[in-house]
């Protein structure tokens, strides 16, 4: 009797001994997850707080139709690799960011506008673009937040109606031009896709190219798009696959001096 009672208090310090290992080990889990789901959470609140900033800098006149200016000087101060700004109005407006442009396109993958390691990146220009969007095709990156920022809201238009209520996209240039863009296809498409070609051998070469941007495009917006004209392909991660990118293809359709 006693030999199995002391076999029974052997195996119950076993068994608490065990129970307090996974108790430990679930603290330390627990523990680890909550700093990195505060981590996360914290880099999206700076990076978000930042560009709040830099938009009270920058922009002189926050009227949403008309009167919208930006404060080019005040922005060079803070980065000179800055080439543009771009806005949506009347929607998606949390896609209101200045634009960079690196020597390198890791730049800015994981480095805000104001210099500063957070994974919002800040949205930029490719960097063998001509920087005044004077290319046949522009591309400019953005990341897919969780919060919503950066280019979170360019999925918005796999919506056909949203895309008619919110059809252009603007950008802003260093010497006072607004640059009206008309959203003509979006979609998704791998990373390789001829969607991120920007150099064009011949004309019927860049039609060719139109054609397949209008193609591939989730739904026929009816836009017109010619060889004399020059595009920009706005482009994001999707929550597909690292291999999937989604892209919203604006063809420039006037410009106007604003200041």
């Amino acid at each position: 009797m006693k030999t199995k009672q002391k076999n029974n208090r052997k195996r119950r310090r076993k068994q608490s001994w065990v129970l307090n290992l996974v108790l430990i080990v679930s603290m330390i889990v627990f523990c680890v997850s909550g700093y990195q789901l505060f981590r996360i959470g914290k880099g999206y609140m700076d990076g978000r707080g930042e560009y709040d900033k830099v938009r009270d800098i920058a922009i002189k006149d926050r009227k949403e139709e008309k009167g919208f200016r930006v404060d080019f000087d005040k922005l060079m101060k803070i980065n000179d690799d800055t080439i543009g700004w771009i806005r949506f109005y009347p929607e998606p407006k949390e896609i209101n960011y200045p634009i960079v442009q690196g020597e390198d396109n890791n730049v800015y993958l994981h480095k805000t506008f104001s210099d500063n390691e957070n994974t919002l990146g800040a949205i930029f220009l490719d960097k063998g673009a001509a920087s005044d969007f004077t290319d046949k095709n522009s591309i400019i990156y953005g990341h897919r937040m969780k919060d919503g920022s950066m280019f979170r809201h360019l999925q918005d238009y796999e919506d056909k109606k949203f895309w008619q209520k919110n059809p252009y996209f603007y950008i802003y240039t260093p010497d006072g031009k607004e640059v009206i863009y008309h959203i003509y296809s979006v979609g998704q498409v791998k990373e390789t896709s001829n969607t991120y070609q920007t150099i064009f051998s011949s004309k019927e070469a860049y039609r060719k190219f139109l054609d397949e941007t209008m193609e591939v495009s989730e739904y026929n917006t009816g836009v017109k798009v010619d060889v004399d004209d020059t595009i920009v392909t706005l482009s994001t991660c999707t929550a597909a696959s690292d291999e999937n990118r989604f892209v919203v293809r604006g063809v420039k359709e006037k410009e106007v001096k604003v200041q």
